[in-house]
C-alpha cells in the first residue's frame, strides 16, 4: 500500500470514529415533565429546569426531546398525562406534586421519576428512606413538617393580636397534611399561644364559609397548607381574606405577588435546578436509588406591603429586614 493511501485510510478512519463518538454523544433523549398547574403560573418554573439542563450540555432539539404536560388542578387530567408519558417510553420524568408522583408510581417501577415539591415522600411511599431506599424514584423535598411553625411565627408576628388559626388544606389533593403537618403546627400554636384548627376544605364554598367564620371575630388567623395540584383557587382564597380581613400566610411566592399577604417557601430556582442536575445524572447513567432526596437549602419570603395596609396591619422592621421581595 503506498503512504498516501495508508494516511488517507487513517484519516477516514479517524473522521468515522470521530463522527460516531458525536453521533452517540449527541444521541437525542427524551425528557418528560408533568406540572400539576396552569401553564401561566409556571412557565417560571419550567425555565429554571430548561436553564439548568442547558448549563450541562442538553439543549431541546439537539440532543433531548422535552414532552411537558400542564394538568391545571384537574386530578383526572394528571392521571391521564401520567399515562400519556409514561407510553412514550422516555429517559427520565420530571414531575411537580404529591399526587403527580403518586400517578406515576402507578404506572411504573421502571422509568426514572424525579419529583420537586413533594411532600412528605416517605409517608406516601414514594422512598424507604432519603439516602439509599431504593425503587425508581428521587427528588427534591419542598417543606419540612417544621415549616408549619415557621409559617406560624410569621403570621403572629406580622399580625400580633391573632389569637385563633386555620390550617387550610383540601383532604382530595392534599391528605398528607393531617399527619405530615398538622402535628407542628398544633405545637408551635401552643408555644405561641394560639388556639389551633385543621380546616378542611373542598372548593371555594368551603373555603368562603371558614373565611366568614375566623373573620366574624376579629384576631382570626390562617394559614395556607402546601398544596401542589392546585387543589384550591388561589385567587379566590386571596379575594376572600381581603372581603373578610383575614391575615394569611401561603407557602408559594406567586401568591403574594397576586395580591396575598405573605409567603414563606424554598427558592423555586434552587430546587428546580437541582432536579435538572439530577435528571443530567439520571441520563448519564445514574440510577435514580443512587440519588438521595434533598431537603430545601434556599429559602425565601415575599411580601405584599399594599395587602398588609389594607388590612390594617403595622409591619414590624424585623419582617421588612427579611422579606426577599417586597411588593408595594
Amino acid at each position: 500500500m503506498r503512504r498516501r493511501d495508508f494516511i488517507a485510510g487513517v484519516g477516514a478512519a479517524t473522521t468515522c470514529a470521530f463522527v460516531a463518538r458525536a453521533q452517540q454523544r449527541e444521541r437525542m433523549r427524551r425528557v418528560g415533565v408533568l406540572m400539576p398547574y396552569v401553564e401561566r403560573d409556571t412557565d417560571a418554573r419550567l425555565s429554571y429546569f430548561v436553564q439548568g439542563l442547558g448549563q450541562v450540555g442538553w439543549l431541546s432539539g439537539r440532543n433531548l426531546q422535552m414532552d411537558v404536560r400542564w394538568a391545571v388542578g384537574n386530578l383526572e387530567r394528571l392521571r391521564m398525562y401520567a399515562n400519556e408519558l409514561i407510553a412514550s417510553k422516555p429517559d427520565a420524568i420530571l414531575v411537580d406534586s404529591t399526587p403527580g408522583t403518586a400517578a406515576l408510581q402507578q404506572i411504573t417501577t421502571t422509568t426514572p421519576i424525579v419529583f420537586v415539591t413533594a411532600s412528605d415522600p416517605i409517608g406516601s411511599g414514594f422512598r424507604g428512606g432519603l439516602p439509599r431506599p431504593g425503587l425508581n424514584l428521587t427528588g427534591f423535598i419542598a417543606w419540612q413538617p417544621s415549616m408549619s411553625g415557621k409559617w406560624l411565627q410569621l403570621l403572629k408576628e406580622i399580625a400580633p393580636n391573632v389569637n385563633r388559626v386555620a390550617a387550610l388544606f383540601n383532604p382530595d389533593t392534599a391528605p398528607y397534611v393531617t399527619s405530615n403537618y398538622f402535628p407542628s403546627f398544633q405545637e408551635a400554636a401552643r408555644s405561641l399561644k394560639l388556639e389551633p384548627t385543621l380546616a378542611p376544605a373542598h372548593g371555594d364554598a368551603d373555603v368562603e364559609n371558614l373565611m366568614i367564620a375566623l373573620g366574624r371575630e376579629p384576631r382570626g388567623g390562617l394559614v395556607v397548607m402546601p398544596d401542589q395540584s392546585s387543589g384550591f383557587n388561589y385567587a379566590s382564597i386571596v379575594s376572600l381574606a381581603a372581603r373578610y380581613r383575614v391575615p394569611a400566610i401561603y407557602h408559594s411566592p406567586g401568591v403574594p405577588r397576586n395580591g396575598g399577604l405573605l409567603s414563606y417557601g424554598p427558592d423555586d430556582a434552587d430546587i428546580y435546578r437541582g432536579a435538572a442536575s439530577y435528571v443530567d445524572e439520571i441520563l448519564r447513567g445514574t440510577m435514580p436509588s443512587d440519588l438521595p432526596v434533598q431537603l430545601p437549602r434556599r429559602f425565601e419570603l415575599v411580601l405584599n406591603l399594599k395587602t398588609a395596609r389594607a388590612l390594617g396591619l403595622d409591619v414590624p422592621a424585623s419582617i421588612v429586614a427579611l422579606a426577599d421581595e417586597l411588593i408595594e
